[in-house]
C-alpha cells in the first residue's frame, strides 16, 4: 500500500509539476516572436495590383548588417527580394539582399547551392526545375526566424540552415550519402540582371575568394536605370577540403545584353547550360562564372560554408569574416546573432495576452531594423562615391535610403529608438554628397547610386527632424549647403509648382518648409523668408471648381480633367491619385483646410475617402494604406478636432491591414516603412509632419509599452481597459498629471515618464479637442 501510495503523490507531484511548468517558464524573446515569412511573397494576383505585396526576404538577418543570407526562388521580373512564397522550387541563398522593395530589384549575389547528381551550370526556371540546379523544397520543412532559416530540397534530399553575423554568414548542409555531393555557386547571378564581371581564385584547400562586379549594363536596380554599380569582394571557406573543384565558365556572345529580359529568357537558360567545365584551375576571371567543389558524403554528413563580404575589397572580406566568424560553430554564430536581436528590439517592449498581436508587433520593428545596413567593413573602410576607399571616423557608413518611402514613419521611429543611425545616415549622405561631386543629397541612395528613384526631397526632411530632435553629430554647415544644391535642383522655384505634378508639387513644397524651418533654426533669415514663400506653392495648382489638386502645364493651364475626375491614378501624379495625394500638405494643414472651403467640409471629404476604402485595405483609390502618400491620413482628425476618429481607423488599420501570415502586408514592405506605420500606430504615436516635433496620440493595441530611450531613459504607456472593443481614449495622465491633448512632444518622449490612457468601447468626444 505504501509503495502505492507514493507512487500516487509522485505522480500527483509530477502532473502537477507538467502542469505548472508553462507558468513559471521563462516567457519568450522579442526574437522568438519574429516571423519572416509575413509579407514574404511578391504575388501580383493576391495583391490585387501591379505592385505585388510585401516582398520581404525570408532569410538570416543581423540588426542593419551588410549581410542577408536568403533563399532565391526567381530571377528577374519585378521581384527585388528574389522570393515569392507561392514559388515550388528554389535556386539557391545568396549573401545580399534587398528587401520589401518595389521596382526591378539588385543584390541576390553569390549565390550558393548544394548539389548531388549530376552537375548543372544554369539555374532552370519555376516551371521547369529539373532542368536546372534549382531544387524543389518541402514547404512544411521551411522555418524562419530572426537570424535564422532552414528548408529541406527535396530533389537532392539535402537541408540547408543559415545564419549570419554582421558582415559574414554560414550554411550548414546536411547531405545524403553519395559519391557526386556538391556545393556550387553562381557567381554572376544577381536578383534583377547578372554581373558583368567575375575573378575568383583558390587560395588553400578549404578557400576562395574573388569579386563580383556589377554595373547598369547588367541590369540590376531598375533594370540598369537606378545607375548601380559595385562590386562584391567575397572570401569564403568550405569545411570540407577542396579536392575536386573547379569554375564553369558561359561563353556570353559580344555585345550581348546582359539586362533582366535576357536572363529571364530561355535562350539565357541554354547558354549557361553550355558552359565549359575548368577542372583544378586556381584562378580564373570573365564574363559569366560558377564554381563547384565536389565530395563523397555520409548519411546525414554536415558540411558547412561561410564567407565574409566586402564592397571594399577581398582582404576586407577576409578580415570580415575572420573577425565575426572565427570557427566552425554554426549554433555560436546564431546564439549570438540572437543575443543581437534580442538587444536590438528590446528597444521596445509591448505587453500583451494576444500571442498573434506579439508576432506582428515584433517582425515590424524587426524589419525597421534591417535598412539602413553597414556599407563599411570591419576596419572602417567604405568605397565612396569617387570610387576611392575611404576610412570612417565618428559614424559608420551606412546605404539603401529607400527616401520617398521612409521619411514618414521609418526614420521618425528611428529618432525614437536609434538616434545614431540616423546620425550615421545623414553622414553617409553629406559624404556621399561630396565625394561623388554631385554636391546634393540623394532621394533613393543604393550602393552610392544616385538612383533618381521617385520624387521630393526626402534627405532634407531627415534632416530637419534629426536637428529639431538634437541629432547633431554631422557637419551642419555641409548639410545645410548640399540641402540648398538639393531645392535648388528639385523644387517648386522655377514656375511655383512643377508642371505635369500634383506630386511633385506637394512634395517639394513640404521640403520648402523643412528648409524654411531649418533656416530659421541657424538663423539665416532671408533663406527662410525665401523658402517659406515656396512652401505655399502647393496653393498654386489647387483648383476651387473642381475641388481638387491639379497639375499646370508650363503656362499656368491646368492639364484636361479626366475622366473618372479625382479618382484617376497617374493624372499628375506617382502612384497615386489627386484625392489620395491632395492630403499631402502636413506642414500647412490649416492652410489646406482653408483652401478646401473650411473644417467641416475636410472632415466631409475624409470620412468619404475612408468609408470608401475596402476593409483589405489592399491597393485601392481611397485610403490606398498599402502606399505610403496617405500614411499621415488618419491622424488628421486629430488635428481638425475629431481625435476620436483617428483612435478608430488607426486601430482598424492596425487590425485588418495587418496579419501573423504571408499575406500579412498588403503592400511594399518599402524598406522598413510599412513596418514602421504599424510599430508606431500600434502604441499611439505617430507623426503627420516629421521636422514637427509633434507626435500625434492614438488608443495602442498593447497593456503597456516601454520605450528604451538614449541615455538610459524609459517612456512608459500604460493602459487600463485594454480590449479589441475598447478603442477610445477616455482619459489620460502624463507623469501623474491629467493630459488633455492628443498629441505629445517628441520632447516630453525622450526625456522618460509615463503616459497613462483609459480607453473604452464609446468615444469620449471633449478628450483632446481643447488644444
Amino acid at each position: 500500500m505504501m509503495k502505492v501510495f507514493l507512487f500516487s503523490v509522485l505522480l500527483a507531484c509530477s502532473w502537477q509539476a507538467a502542469a505548472f511548468r508553462p507558468m513559471i517558464q521563462e516567457e519568450k524573446r522579442a526574437a522568438e516572436y519574429v516571423n519572416p515569412f509575413i509579407g514574404a511573397s511578391t504575388n501580383v494576383r493576391d495583391a490585387g495590383a501591379y505592385h505585388g505585396l510585401g516582398k520581404t526576404i525570408p532569410g538570416a538577418t543581423y540588426p542593419f548588417g551588410l549581410v542577408q543570407l536568403s533563399p532565391n526562388t526567381i530571377t528577374g521580373g519585378d521581384n527585388g527580394s528574389g522570393y515569392s512564397d507561392e514559388h515550388e522550387s528554389i535556386e539557391g541563398f545568396a549573401f545580399t539582399q534587398m528587401s520589401g522593395i518595389g521596382w526591378y530589384g539588385d543584390l541576390g549575389n553569390f549565390l550558393v547551392m548544394p548539389t548531388t547528381g549530376p552537375m548543372h551550370t544554369n539555374s532552370g526556371k519555376l516551371e521547369n526545375p529539373d532542368a536546372g540546379y534549382r531544387s524543389r523544397y518541402d514547404k512544411s520543412s521551411e522555418h524562419a526566424r530572426a537570424g535564422y532559416y532552414s528548408v529541406y530540397l527535396s530533389d537532392y534530399r539535402i537541408r540547408t540552415e543559415a545564419t549570419v553575423a554582421q558582415r559574414a554568414g554560414m550554411l550548414r548542409f546536411t547531405f545524403p550519402e553519395g559519391k557526386d555531393s556538391r556545393i556550387q555557386i553562381d557567381l554572376a547571378r544577381r536578383v534583377g540582371g547578372t554581373s558583368t564581371w567575375q575573378e575568383i581564385k583558390v587560395v588553400d584547400d578549404h578557400t576562395i575568394s574573388g569579386k563580383m562586379i556589377c554595373t547598369p549594363d547588367g541590369g540590376g536596380w531598375g533594370n540598369g536605370d537606378g545607375k548601380p554599380d559595385y562590386t562584391v569582394h567575397f572570401y569564403a571557406q568550405f569545411s570540407k577540403p577542396l579536392k575536386n573543384y573547379g569554375v564553369w565558365s558561359v561563353a556570353i556572345p559580344e555585345g550581348q545584353s546582359r539586362k533582366r529580359e535576357f536572363i529571364e529568357s530561355e535562350a539565357f537558360q541554354q547558354l549557361t547550360a553550355g558552359a565549359e567545365i575548368h577542372r583544378q584551375v586556381s584562378s580564373f576571371e570573365g564574363k559569366h562564372l560558377g564554381f563547384f567543389t565536389e565530395f563523397a558524403t555520409k548519411q546525414d554528413e554536415v558540411v558547412l560554408m561561410k564567407a565574409g563580404i566586402s564592397f571594399v575589397s577581398e582582404e576586407n572580406a577576409r578580415e570580415n569574416l575572420e573577425k565575426e566568424i572565427n570557427d566552425w560553430d554554426f549554433e555560436r554564430v546564431l546564439q549570438r546573432n540572437q543575443q543581437a536581436w534580442n538587444e536590438a528590439l528590446s528597444k521596445v517592449e509591448v505587453a500583451s495576452d494576444d500571442e498573434e498581436l506579439k508576432h506582428i508587433f515584433y517582425t515590424a520593428l524587426y524589419r525597421t531594423m534591417i535598412d539602413p545596413r553597414l556599407y563599411s567593413d570591419a576596419n572602417g573602410e567604405y568605397m565612396g562615391g569617387d570610387k576611392k576607399i575611404h576610412q570612417t571616423g565618428s559614424f559608420q557608413k551606412r546605404t539603401i535610403f529607400s527616401g520617398w518611402d521612409v521619411f514618414r514613419s521609418e526614420m521618425p521611429l528611428l529618432t525614437l529608438i536609434r538616434p545614431d543611425v540616423i546620425s550615421d545616415l545623414l553622414n553617409s549622405l553629406i559624404t556621399l554628397a561630396d565625394e561623388s561631386g554631385k554636391g546634393y543629397l540623394e532621394r533613393w541612395e543604393f550602393l552610392n547610386a544616385y538612383s533618381g528613384c521617385m520624387i521630393g526631397n526626402p534627405a532634407i526632411s531627415v534632416l530637419l527632424d534629426a536637428y529639431k530632435k538634437q541629432i547633431r553629430n554631422y557637419d551642419l554647415e555641409k548639410a545645410w549647403q548640399y540641402a540648398e544644391e538639393s531645392s535648388r535642383l528639385f523644387g517648386n522655384a522655377k514656375y511655383g509648382y512643377v508642371p505635369g505634378s500634383i506630386s511633385s508639387t506637394l512634395e517639394y513644397a513640404y521640403t520648402e518648409w523643412c528648409m524654411a524651418e531649418l533656416a530659421k533654426a541657424l538663423g539665416k533669415t532671408t533663406e527662410e523668408e525665401y523658402y517659406r514663400k515656396l512652401s505655399k506653392s502647393y496653393q498654386h495648382i489647387y483648383d476651387a471648381e473642381h475641388r481638387s489638386f491639379r497639375p499646370k502645364d508650363e503656362k499656368g493651364n491646368f492639364l484636361p480633367w479626366p475622366e473618372n475626375g479625382r479618382l484617376t491614378e497617374g493624372y499628375g501624379c506617382v502612384e497615386t491619385n489627386p484625392f489620395q495625394q491632395g492630403w499631402f500638405v502636413p506642414h500647412d494643414i490649416e492652410g489646406l483646410v482653408q483652401l478646401m472651403g473650411g473644417r467641416e467640409k475636410a472632415i466631409e471629404e475624409l470620412d468619404y475617402m475612408f468609408a470608401n476604402t475596402p476593409t483589405d485595405f489592399l491597393w485601392n483609390q481611397f485610403y490606398n494604406h498599402a502606399n505610403e502618400p496617405v500614411h499621415h491620413v488618419p491622424f488628421l482628425f486629430n488635428r481638425l478636432g475629431q481625435p476620436w476618429k483617428t483612435q478608430y481607423w488607426t486601430r482598424f488599420i492596425c487590425q485588418k491591414a495587418y496579419k501573423n501570415e504571408v499575406k500579412g502586408l498588403v503592400g511594399n514592405e518599402d524598406v522598413g516603412q510599412m513596418s514602421a506605420w504599424y510599430v508606431l500606430a500600434s502604441i499611439g504615436m505617430h507623426p503627420i509632419c516629421p521636422g514637427d516635433t509633434r507626435m500625434e496620440l492614438s488608443a495602442p493595441l498593447f497593456d503597456e509599452v516601454t520605450l528604451r530611450l538614449a541615455g538610459g531613459k524609459v517612456f512608459t504607456i500604460r493602459v487600463n481597459g485594454q480590449s479589441p472593443q475598447n478603442t477610445y481614449i477616455q482619459s489620460a495622465t502624463l507623469n501623474d498629471k491629467p493630459y488633455t491633448k492628443c498629441y505629445i512632444d517628441y520632447q516630453d518622449v525622450v526625456q522618460g515618464g509615463v503616459l497613462e490612457l483609459t480607453l473604452s468601447a464609446q468615444p469620449n468626444k471633449n478628450w483632446g479637442v481643447g488644444e
